[in-house]
């Protein structure tokens, strides 16, 4: 069995929440660690015999909360719960009935104190190796010490509290909260802009412009991507027409996950949206371990979207499995240099060879190369030596909204970014000749 991924989340349970059995489904193993962070300082503090004291009374706690749960010390400072379930969510509910049963305060000799806890679990098919799954939440909880909530997911089992913030997601696209930034690319040797990166935000009306790091993984998990991508491409093609009126006219690109990119139904959905649409300028993002997946039904996608006129291009190049195997085959007009090799492009001996070598590859394959992540003018210079076609980064431009990319479009503020790197294309060029 591969080593299942370990996931970072805070799922957030609503009081008396009670997930259904699925019919048929299979039993899994749930095993939940809870550790008392700040255990050596109420040690100090109340005395070895109170803290035992302790530790009893929230295996007590959790016994009640998972009453068919068995609940053991797995050392002075984490329990052990373990059980069997057959809900599809088993995991996120045991981790929330862990936490909400142990993160009231405890009395100790009249005083109350907080308990400062990390979470980690995992998840597997109850016929498994019990000591894989232990091990499994071993590691989860090493991960969550810095982000106090972590677990494993065997592949195919889905978080409730991912669910529940997919349909999250789905009311704010009812309540039309949803919203398009755009991220220029700057042509090198043109210093001209003719396409733009689409990301999606979530305009909360209580929590503000919500970061898409903060619920595109979850929707990702759930495999709920679907809605949310057919409504980006709606949008981005309304968004086209209004630049188009003002007098720019740019194609524009969208993030296509893995798991749509070879799902038929997926495809007609999105193809047909694309030809309703005859004046539409779109590309897909697409990473290239979402191709390995499946690669049959993803490369026959993707060449049905290069046969209606979407451009495809490879995202975060470099970042995953590479492979000049699936590469060679791919209907790719642009290759996108992951940003990891071109933040440390001049403070690096070996990035500036890779990125060099990688756009000659693209080259010869006939793709055009962007580098994303360019912040400094000293990697923007290095870039323009190295025949980089396209620059994409904080130096040119954040995402931003319709109308201020119109505004940005409109004052050739890119130019400006760029004029300062006149002097470090001089330096480095003679500098890269000279290598």
């Amino acid at each position: 069995m591969e080593n299942s991924p370990r996931l970072a989340a805070s799922p957030r349970l609503s009081r008396g929440a009670t997930p259904r059995p699925l019919d048929g489904a299979e039993r899994v193993r749930v095993c939940v660690l809870v550790q008392v962070h700040n255990y050596n300082a109420l040690r100090r503090h109340v005395g070895m015999q109170n803290v035992r004291r302790l530790m009893t009374a929230l295996g007590e706690r959790l016994a009640t909360a998972i009453p068919r749960a068995r609940v053991e010390s797995l050392g002075r400072d984490v329990l052990e719960v373990e059980f069997v379930s057959d809900l599809p969510d088993a995991l996120a509910c045991g981790l929330a009935a862990s936490r909400q049963s142990c993160g009231a305060r405890i009395e100790i000799d009249g005083d109350e104190h907080e308990l400062d806890l990390v979470l980690g679990g995992a998840v597997a098919p109850s016929q498994n190796d019990p000591t894989q799954l232990i091990e499994e939440a071993e590691a989860a909880l090493c991960e969550a010490r810095t982000g106090r909530v972590s677990f494993g997911v065997e592949p195919g089992v889905v978080g409730l509290a991912d669910a529940m913030l997919a349909d999250e997601v789905d009311g704010a696209l009812d309540r039309d909260e949803m919203v398009l930034h755009y991220q220029p690319k700057v042509h090198v040797r043109r210093q001209a802009i003719d396409c733009v990166e689409a990301l999606v935000r979530w305009q909360h009306p209580e929590r503000g412009l919500v970061a898409p790091g903060d619920f595109l993984p979850a929707i990702e998990r759930a495999q709920r991507m679907e809605r949310l991508t057919l409504w980006t491409v709606t949008r981005a093609i309304a968004d086209q027409r209004r630049l188009r009126a003002l007098g720019h006219d740019l194609r524009i690109f969208i993030n296509i996950s893995g798991h749509l990119l070879a799902d038929p139904a997926f495809a007609e959905r999105v193809c047909a949206c694309i030809v309703a649409a005859p004046d539409a300028r779109i590309g897909f993002e697409v990473t290239e371990t979402s191709v390995i997946r499946d690669p049959e039904s993803a490369i026959a996608h993707l060449q049905q979207f290069d046969r209606i006129g979407v451009h495809v291009s490879i995202d975060d190049y470099g970042a995953g499995l590479s492979s000049l195997a699936y590469l060679k085959q791919l209907p790719a007009r642009e290759l996108k240099i992951d940003k990891l090799f071109i933040t440390q492009l001049t403070s690096s001996n070996r990035d500036p060879l890779i990125v060099r070598s990688t756009i000659d590859l693209a080259h010869a394959l006939d793709m055009e190369v962007v580098a994303e992540g360019v912040e400094t003018h000293a990697a923007l210079a290095l870039l323009s030596v190295m025949g980089c076609d396209m620059v994409q980064g904080y130096l040119i431009s954040r995402p931003i909204g319709l109308e201020a990319l119109a505004a940005f479009l409109s004052e050739d503020r890119h130019r400006a970014a760029t004029q300062d790197t006149r002097a470090s294309f001089t330096r480095l060029a003679a500098a890269w000749k000279r290598a």
